[in-house]
C-alpha cells in the first residue's frame, strides 16, 4: 500500500469511530424539561383564539371580493340552471307516472 492509500484508511477509520451513548437518565431528564418548556410556552385559550381572529382576518383582507354585478349574473346563471333541471326531472316524472300508469291498467 502507498503512504496515500494509508492515509484514507485511517481517515475513514477516524470517521467510522462511533461517540459514546449519553446515559438514559439524561436523556429522560431532558424530555421532561422539554415538557415543561412546552406548557410555560404555550399561550391560553383565549391568545390562541384572539390570534386565531387575528389570522382570520387578515386572510380575508387577500379575498378578492366579485363585484355586485358579478354576484347578480351568477345567481341568475344558478337560479336558471334549478329551473332547467327541475322542468326535466318533472317531465321525466309525469312520462314515468304514465307508462306506470299504463302498465297497471294493462295488466292489473
Amino acid at each position: 500500500m502507498s503512504e496515500y492509500d494509508k492515509l484514507d484508511q485511517n481517515e475513514l477509520e477516524e470517521e467510522v469511530v462511533e461517540a459514546p451513548a449519553a446515559p438514559e437518565k439524561a436523556e429522560k431528564k431532558s424530555k421532561d424539561t422539554d415538557k415543561k418548556a412546552d406548557k410555560k410556552a404555550k399561550p391560553g385559550f383565549f391568545a390562541r383564539v384572539g390570534k386565531w381572529f387575528k389570522e382570520m382576518k387578515s386572510e380575508l383582507k387577500k379575498v378578492q371580493w366579485p363585484t355586485k354585478k358579478t354576484v347578480v349574473k351568477n345567481t341568475g346563471v344558478v337560479i336558471a340552471c334549478v329551473i332547467v333541471v327541475g322542468v326535466f326531472i318533472w317531465v321525466f316524472d309525469l312520462l314515468a307516472n304514465s307508462v306506470v300508469g299504463a302498465l297497471l291498467r294493462l295488466f292489473g
